[in-house]
This record gives structure tokens, sequence and C-alpha cells, in this order.
């Protein structure tokens, strides 16, 4: 079986409940908890400031003004302009602080998704497409922005804001507070539903966005942009781009238009209210009730408007804050996966690795509940030799040789390396010991040299062109207009298939393993780059114990021990000369390879 078979991973169905959520999106800000301070503080400092401005204007227009008073006139004046100084300063270092809290918990959650993505096991990553990885990272996270740099920072300066006004409020007058908040809790009921409307449509947007990133990386990487073009299905993949772009259109005006009639009405209403005080007002005087002075009707309407704005903004602050609730739950599934390859409380560290590999009646399965795709193996390789493993498609070859590096760990028995189970082994020990040569060869679009000493950052120039020399690539390098500073371009295209693998044979030896991994390093090359890569491989190999997945067996016959896989099991095993006597599976194999072999 191979490991494009294996399940499909699927995020958990049910959501977790919204009390452990916000619990944990609180615990993200807690490292930052002394800066939250001080914004609360800067918080609470301007609601002050501009809560007392209303009462300045009640004195000078019921004191200053009336008695003539100028000097007092002139103190509440410019009461009134420090205290909108001191707002916009107190606002200023309040968003300076409150933005870097955000990017700092943002970039926390960045590295979290990363690094817990690069503790996965091979499995989950050929399960999952590359642009669902990719958009949780850069959309959901990007999502969030707005909810962690400013909106947790607005929802306490609102609501401290809102506090504050209706204390003031009832100091001046309680009954006209009475009618102003008479309709408070129908908006807030207003804006539950809106809130839980823009999450449900969120969390489809995002999804939608997951699935328009995974069409784009895979139809306009270079591959993509080839098999399109090649099999003319250019105009196709953009009407089904255009047919997934389109549907996102929906779904981001469905989440713009959520509530907002709901919430025009409230707008409207709150609009409305200071006609209402000066109605009420009026009419409280003409049946005979308690005067209200006019300063004392200017502040109030002045504070009520004060409380609207922090009010609307808050309800509309909860609303966005249901919608980044869905964000959040994505990227709590990804931190949620379960790390199938972890290391060792204590585990061992080899300062010296012979090489000698062991199979012990390995066991391995994709599913738990599913068939076994390796069944019984036990194979020894000793320090410095050479095994080979053939078979049919979808024998195990690959899934066996992984279980060397821990890109797979067994479900059964053990593999072991100089006689310590692989498991037992520190991540730095299997990482120098253990180098994998793949036929799927991966450069980033770096320089020629960035690419060398991706396996070794402190490589000086002269090993660099040591080991392209080994790998028999370093005249091509050389003979490049910028040598060893060529761009490789998108996954190395502006190099052959042949150059790409010694390049990354190159870089293998920089790496110096004592074990090497050659997983059909040159089944998908011509016969003629074939020879070369084999040179480089050849030269590669010595001296070090090498475990070859064979493709094409002409490659395979000098090894000193070769087992055919067949259904999960090791049917045969020996020498070329030994199994080609036996005239079984291994024979046949030979047999087809002769007959696939070009005879020019």
């Amino acid at each position: 079986m191979h490991p494009d078979h294996a399940p499909q991973w699927t995020p958990p169905a049910e959501a977790e409940d919204q009390p452990r959520q916000w619990r944990r999106i609180l615990s993200l800000f807690r490292p930052y908890r002394g800066r939250l301070a001080v914004v609360g503080l800067l918080v609470g400092a301007s609601s002050l400031v501009s809560v007392a401005t209303p009462f300045l204007l009640k004195a000078i227009l019921d004191v200053a003004i009336p008695e003539g008073r100028t000097g007092l006139l002139t103190l509440l004046a410019l009461g009134m302009i420090v205290g909108a100084v001191l707002t916009s300063v107190f606002g200023v270092l309040q968003t300076l602080i409150s933005t870097t809290v955000g990017q700092r918990v943002m970039h926390d959650l960045r590295t979290a998704v990363y690094g817990r993505l690069q503790r996965m096991s091979l499995a989950f990553f050929t399960r999952t497409r590359t642009g669902e990885v990719q958009s949780r990272i850069a959309n959901d996270i990007g999502g969030m922005q707005a909810t962690v740099t400013s909106t947790a920072t607005s929802l306490v300066a609102n609501f401290t804001s809102v506090v504050a006004t209706i204390l003031a409020m009832l100091a001046l007058d309680w009954r006209l507070t009475v009618v102003s908040l008479l309709l408070l809790p129908v908006f807030v009921w207003i804006s539950r539903r809106v809130g839980n409307e823009r999450k449900r449509i969120t969390t489809q947007r995002q999804k939608q966005m997951a699935a328009m990133a995974a069409t784009v990386t895979e139809s306009l990487s270079v591959s993509g942009i080839l098999l399109g073009r090649t099999m003319g299905r250019s105009d196709s993949l953009t009407r089904a781009f255009s047919d997934e772009s389109e549907r996102l259109v929906d779904l981001e005006v469905r989440s713009n238009m959520a509530g907002r009639w709901r919430m025009a009405v409230i707008t409207i209403v709150m609009a409305a209210m200071p006609a209402v005080i000066y109605w009420t007002a009026g009419f409280a005087l003409h049946f005979g009730g308690p005067a209200v002075s006019i300063g004392t009707i200017v502040a109030f309407v002045s504070l009520q408007q004060g409380l609207f704005r922090p009010a609307v903004s808050l309800l509309g602050t909860g609303v966005q804050i249901q919608a980044s609730l869905a964000l959040f739950q994505r990227i709590f599934e990804y931190l949620d996966l379960p790390i199938d390859i972890t290391e060792r409380e204590r585990p061992v560290h080899l300062d010296r690795v012979k090489g000698e590999v062991r199979f012990e009646d390995v066991e391995f399965r994709y599913d738990a509940e599913g068939a076994p795709v390796l069944d019984g193996i036990d194979v020894t390789v000793p320090a410095g030799g050479s095994l080979a493993i053939v078979g049919p498609t979808g024998a195990g070859k690959s899934t066996l040789g992984y279980l060397v590096p821990r890109l797979y760990d067994v479900t059964g028995g053990r593999v072991t390396l100089d006689g310590v189970d692989v498991r037992d082994l520190d991540f730095d020990t299997l990482a120098r010991a253990v180098g994998v040569v793949s036929q799927e060869t991966y450069l980033f679009h770096a320089t020629v040299a960035e690419n060398l000493r991706f396996a070794r950052p402190d490589a000086t120039d002269e090993e660099l062109r040591a080991a392209a020399k080994a790998a028999q690539i370093h005249d091509h390098i050389a003979s490049l207009p910028d040598g060893y500073d060529t761009v490789v371009g998108e996954r190395g295209h502006r190099f052959s298939g042949g150059e790409k693998q010694r390049l990354a044979i190159a870089r293998t030896i920089l790496r110096d393993p004592p074990v090497l991994l050659l997983d059909e390093a040159t089944s998908a090359l011509d016969t003629r780059t074939e020879h070369a890569v084999q040179e480089a491989i050849d030269a590669l190999s010595a001296n070090r114990t090498t475990l070859t997945i064979a493709h094409r067996l002409s490659t395979i016959r000098s090894a000193d021990q070769i087992v055919v896989l067949d259904g999960g099991r090791a049917v045969e095993r020996g020498t070329h000369e030994e199994l080609l006597e036996l005239g079984g599976r291994y024979a046949s194999l030979v047999r087809r390879d002769a007959r696939l072999e070009p005879t020019s």
C-alpha cells in the first residue's frame, strides 16, 4: 500500500465547547499580561477623562456663563481642551501597545502551527492538500489580525467607557438614564443573533478560501502549469478557479451583509435618542415634574452620545469576535493534531554511528484497523553493507525504507540502528545518521550554494565544490554564468532531472551520513543520465550502509543482499546470483526488466 492510499485526514466534526475555547484564547495573551495591564490603565484613564468633559460642559452652561465668571469659564474651557489632548495621547499609546501585543500573539500562533506541522509524520502530508496547510497559516491566522490586535483592546475600552458613562448619567439624572437604557437588552439580543450568523458564514468562507488556495498551489506550480498546458486544460482550470472564486464572492457578500439591517435599526434608534431625551425632559417639566437645567440636558445628551458610540462598537465587536471564533477553532484543530512520532523523554544519543541496521519482525499499518502494509520483516544489514529492496508496485518497499529515519513508526516489531531501537534515539542522532535520496528531488527556490548548505550551513566553499565533484555535477555548475550563485528556480526546474538528482546527491555527500537510503533515485531517468547519476551514487555509497529501493534492477546487482517484497512480506532474499538460480519472483522481475531496457 502506497502512502497516498492512507486515509484522508479530516478535522474533528464537532467544535470544542466555547468556555474551553475562550480559556485557550485568553491563555495566548498570558505572556503579555504586563503590557495588557498598561493598556487597561490607559483605557481607564481615557474613559475617566472622556466622562469628565460633559460635567465641565454642564458647569460652563449652568454656572460660568450665567454668572459671568470669566476666570472659571477659561479654566473649564482649558480643561475640555486638555481632556481632548489626553484622550488622543492615551489612544495612540493604547493602540501602539495593543497592536504590538496582538502581532506577537499572531507570531506565536504561526510559529506554534508551523512547529506542530514540522513534527507530524509523513503520513499526514500524504493525505493533506498543501494549499489547505498554507491556508491555515496564512488566511486563518491572518483573518484573526483585527481580533488579536485591536478588537480585544476595543472591547475593554468600550466596556469601560460604557460603564463609566452609565454611572455619570445616573449621577446627572436617573430618570433620563432609565429611558436611555430601555432598549439596551433588545440590542444585545440582536447582536448575539448576528454574531452567531456571522460565525457560521465565516467557517464556510475559510473552508472555501482553503480550497481556492489549494487549487492555486497545485495548478500554478511549475509542474501544474506544465501539466495544464500539455494536456490542453488551461481553460478548464481557469473555469474551475473561477467557480471557486465565485463561491467565495457569495460567501464574502453574505458575511459582510449578515445582520446589517438589524444593526442599522440599532444605529437609527440610537441616533434618535437625543430627541427622545429632549421630549422626555420637556414633558416632565410640562406635567409639573422637577425642572432639568439646560446644562444638565446638554451634558446628558453629550454623555448619551458618548454612550451610544462605544455601545454600538461594543455590539459590533461582539459580532466580530463571534466570527473570529471560527478562525480560532480552525487553528486549534491543527494545534491539537496528535503527533505520532515523538522523542523519548530521555532519548539515546550516539556520538558515533557505525551503521548496522536491523528490521526485527517488523509490522506496519497505516490504520489500526486496516490490513498490514508490512508483516514479519526480518532483515539485518551490517555496517558498511548494502541491501536492495525490490518488488512490484505497492509491495511496501518505500514504507520499509522510511522506517529507518522514522518518517513512519513501526506498529509491530522494531527497527534498530547499531542495536538501539530508532524510537529510542534522539532526532539529532537520526538526522545525522540517515541520509535520504529519493526519486522526488526537492530543491528550494534559492541558489545552488544555498541548496547544498541546507545539509550543512557551516560548509565552506571548498567543501561545496568537493561534494559537487564527487556527485559529478561541479563541471556543470561551474559552466553556468553565476556558478554556485545560480538560482535553481521553483523546485529546481532550471535543471534537468539528472542534474537535480546529482545536486541532491551532492547535498547528501555534504551531510556525510553513515547510513544511506536510496528511494528509486534513478527510476525516472533515461539510461544515459542514469549511468552518470549511478556513478555519483556509487561514490556516495562507498563505506556506508546502503539501503536501495530499486525500480531498475540493473542498479542493484552488486548489492550484498537483495530482499523481494510482495504483499508486504519478504518472499525471497539472497544475492543477485542466488536469486536468479532460485528462478522465483526476482528472476521474473529481472526478465521483465530486461524486456523493458532500451536496445540502443
